[in-house]
């Protein structure tokens, strides 16, 4: 089982990044998939999280409001659509299936004018 993120990049705030995470050596239609993100110095913390059929969505406090979070079972790939970003979104983030304890390599955001 593994999981690539991509999308990661640089934005001012206030602008947008759409994160991808995409799995491959197991379906994740039978799983819930979460985001966390690490910013240096910094904790991990939950950003997203959605169930295996992408109807029930939570959210860190953090970013509600800003942050999407959505899966395309078809294609195997989950999403993260961030907008309003400000420099406190800046951090590494990953996703996460519960398989194995299954996390990607994370993809890099930095926010900054």
């Amino acid at each position: 089982a593994q999981l690539v993120e991509s999308g990661g990049g640089s934005a001012q705030p206030g602008g947008s990044l759409r994160l991808s995470c995409t799995a491959s050596g197991f379906t994740i239609s039978a799983y819930e998939m979460r985001w966390y993100r690490q910013a240096p110095g910094k904790e991990r913390e939950l950003v997203a999280h959605i169930n295996s059929v992408g109807n029930r969505k939570n959210y860190a406090d953090s970013v509600k409001g800003r942050f999407t979070v959505s899966r395309d079972n078809r294609k195997n790939t989950m999403y993260l659509q961030m907008s309003s970003l400000k420099p406190e979104d800046t951090a590494g983030y990953y996703c996460y299936v519960p398989l194995d304890d299954c996390w990607g390599q994370g993809t890099q955001v930095a926010v900054s004018s």
